[in-house]
């Protein structure tokens, strides 16, 4: 009985995780460039009272064996990179990517970080930014005083207008081999690990790189009523939990009384 106490524990621990995810996904369902997470669960260890194919006697194996175990726990938070629905802002440095490929933008410390929100904005300067004010890289040029209008192609290929003349550079995109490993630090950015691998660069629309749309932004790819769904399964669960502990304590109680 004890163990069952400390196994519904451990149950109830984990569906608290659980829901702290899903009220995370929830919160930023209109975050641009969010990732939901989904939570994965392990089983714990056993106690094996009678393992599998142990002799019997007289030459006898056991078919099955008798394994108590001991709860579960949460072990890992996995972003999902499935793509957000676009949504169009006519905004002329607002750009989505459609695909695989992140924007490479410098921290203030000089590290760089990775995100899907195209949100972009200029300072003072001209230089391409994150709403934030961080430096986005992938070949971005500073947009001159005076320009007019700014096309940027699927392919990457960016043209400016304006009393300067024209202008024209190639912006890329990078990627990673496995990005559900990148570190996530808030602000629609994520840190490379060795998880991750290293990025590589590449234009976009060529080589499996998404390719660019202006005048959109992605949106986040949480489903609301798939969250919904979840946190009431993680509620029942937590419930049905919590009910395996009553039971074990009013069987202890019962235990308890025996003698009166």
């Amino acid at each position: 009985m004890l163990r069952a106490l400390y196994s519904a524990a451990t149950g109830m621990e984990s569906q608290q995780l659980n829901l702290d995810v899903i009220s995370n996904n929830l919160a930023n369902v209109n975050t641009t460039g969010y990732k939901k997470s989904k939570i994965e669960f392990q089983d714990l260890l056993y106690e094996n009272i009678r393992s599998p194919g142990a002799e019997q006697g007289s030459g006898t194996e056991l078919p099955t064996g008798l394994q108590i175990g001991h709860g579960t726990r949460a072990v890992a938070t996995t972003r999902v990179f499935t793509e957000g629905e676009l949504t169009q802002t006519g905004e002329r440095l607002d750009v989505a990517i459609q695909g695989d490929g992140f924007f490479q933008v410098t921290m203030p410390d000089g590290t760089l970080a990775y995100t899907r929100d195209g949100s972009l904005k200029t300072n003072s300067q001209g230089q391409i930014t994150t709403s934030d004010g961080l430096t986005v890289q992938n070949g971005f040029q500073p947009i001159p005083a005076g320009t007019t209008a700014v096309n940027i192609s699927s392919n990457g290929q960016v043209t400016t207008t304006g009393s300067n003349g024209t202008q024209n550079f190639q912006v890329t995109l990078v990627r990673f081999a496995n990005p559900a490993g990148l570190q996530n630090i808030g602000r629609n950015l994520y840190l490379e690990t060795t998880a991750s691998g290293t990025p590589e660069t590449g234009n976009p629309d060529e080589n499996g790189f998404g390719s660019l749309q202006q005048g959109y932004v992605e949106m986040s790819n949480v489903s609301v009523v798939q969250e919904m769904v979840n946190m009431i399964v993680a509620q029942r669960a937590y419930e049905v939990n919590s009910k395996a502990v009553q039971a074990a304590d009013e069987m202890m109680q019962q235990s308890d009384n025996l003698r009166r």
